[in-house]
């Protein structure tokens, strides 16, 4: 926030794509900036920029770090004010670099960075670029593992997973541990079930993204390094869903599933029943998450056995050795693609079937809703109409009333523009809708695209019974 106050951001990146020169006052002043094109980045530079162009003793210089570090205590930074501005006076500077470099550095009284921080930063941006381009389907597991955290909600995490080529696999009470884990995709062909449950993609027809190759540092820690790119099984892993995901499901159930487990899969939902104990509350909710898929039951299937697990009464010996008939679920009607697809979000937030907006593309294409993909070939300024589920809400503090939200359809993600007296318009729908209808006009900048909105249409009636989720910071 910091940088971004003090309108540093976009001068910084103009000069570093070469569309206008860094300029700099003096040569004491080149020394200082010069690593970063004549734009204060971090906090360090402020201070030495107070001593060599205002005249700052190194102590004077310390008590601006603090006060920077204070961070949105109005009016702590405003003090060194004139003290800026005279020092650079008198050292020959002018009145607009004085007043420029004042608002920079009142910039990191909104938080800016050390040095040693935005190192450490870019050391975790690397590493974690490097395992998701050579190890995407571990590195979706870990940040699911990690939940709740960041920006994205595992339907967001797995769904890019899959658009780079990862397999994705369902909760099956056969297959998976608490956590998500990684399969070897040589073993699934021994897996009853299992080749038919892999989806490919969740966004339609969308093509895989290529990664952009990111090198190791040396040729010589690449050689010896267990995550080597080279390593076939980089290559030859699948995402297993963790029972983690099922809504509701307690982390002592997935133990009792796991262990009662070890002693070889389970082949029907009345052997389940009889080696794990459990209930038919338990039941029911792993039936609702399809996680009997191995076991080559539906989900209406599943359920209607499960309805039939709960313990016989004591008071009636008779039936005690009386099984459940089971010979009659083939006559249960199949849900439809949709409904399971509903099911899929009611019960773990996301679908491996399809994407929710995809049984309403024919309508949305007679209204002319342009696709997330679609947008990317709109021409700068054009009038569009999107659609597609909202997956984030962010409005920073800096940002004068703005609100930045990511909306997704079958296709992918877009970015949306919602200023403050468009959101005070359609406050309601705006705040509470998981899906949203969006009219705006398309901008793009610098290889950005994004919809600045001027009317927002509530689409909760078509999606009524999902079960979105959204990352709403504020």
């Amino acid at each position: 926030p910091g940088p971004i106050q003090g309108n540093m951001v976009h001068p910084f990146l103009r000069r570093r794509n070469g569309e206008e020169p860094a300029v700099y006052p003096n040569e004491e002043i080149k020394q200082v900036l010069h690593r970063t094109l004549g734009v204060p980045i971090f906090q360090e530079q402020a201070m030495k920029l107070a001593v060599v162009a205002a005249g700052f003793t190194p102590g004077e210089a310390d008590q601006l770090r603090r006060a920077m570090g204070k961070w949105r205590k109005t009016g702590i930074i405003e003090k060194f004010r004139e003290q800026l501005h005279s020092g650079m006076r008198e050292r020959g500077l002018t009145e607009e670099f004085a007043g420029q470099v004042f608002r920079q550095i009142s910039g990191f009284g909104e938080y800016g960075f050390p040095e040693s921080h935005a190192a450490s930063f870019a050391k975790l941006v690397y590493v974690s670029c490097w395992l998701k381009r050579y190890y995407p389907a571990a590195f979706c597991a870990a940040l699911i593992n990690s939940q709740p955290m960041g920006f994205y909600q595992p339907a967001q995490l797995v769904a890019d997973a899959i658009a780079h080529g990862v397999h994705a696999l369902p909760v099956d009470v056969n297959f998976s541990q608490w956590d998500c884990t990684i399969e070897d995709d040589r073993d699934l062909d021994s897996q009853p079930g299992a080749r038919s449950t892999v989806i490919s993609t969740v966004l339609g027809a969308a093509e895989p993204i290529e990664a952009p190759a990111i090198a190791l540092p040396s040729a010589e820690t690449a050689k010896h390094s267990p995550l080597a790119p080279e390593s076939p099984q980089a290559k030859e892993h699948s995402l297993r869903l963790g029972l983690r995901m099922i809504s509701g499901l307690r982390r002592d159930v997935a133990t009792i599933i796991t262990e009662a487990r070890a002693a070889g899969p389970f082949s029907t939902v009345s052997e389940f029943t009889r080696r794990t104990g459990l209930g038919q509350a338990v039941l029911t909710q792993l039936s609702n998450a399809d996680a009997f898929g191995s076991l080559q039951q539906t989900r209406r299937e599943a359920l209607w056995q499960s309805l039939g697990q709960e313990k016989k009464p004591k008071s009636q010996p008779l039936f005690a050795s009386l099984e459940l008939q089971d010979d009659q679920t083939g006559l249960l009607p199949e849900l439809a693609l949709s409904d399971e697809v509903t099911q899929d979000y009611r019960t773990i937030g996301l679908s491996l079937r399809a994407h929710p907006l995809s049984f309403h593309r024919e309508q949305l294409d007679a209204l002319n809703v342009t696709t997330c993909k679609g947008l990317l070939s709109v021409r700068n300024n054009h009038r569009v109409t999107t659609a597609g589920l909202v997956i984030l809400r962010q409005r920073p503090s800096t940002a004068k009333g703005i609100t930045f939200v990511t909306i997704e359809d079958e296709t992918g993600s877009a970015n949306l523009i919602v200023k403050r007296h468009i959101w005070e318009r359609y406050y309601k729908i705006a705040r509470r809708s998981p899906a949203w209808l969006a009219y705006g006009k398309l901008e793009t900048k610098s290889n950005v695209t994004h919809v600045i909105v001027d009317r927002i249409v509530d689409m909760s009636d078509q999606l009524e019974q999902l079960q979105i989720k959204s990352r709403n910071f504020r």
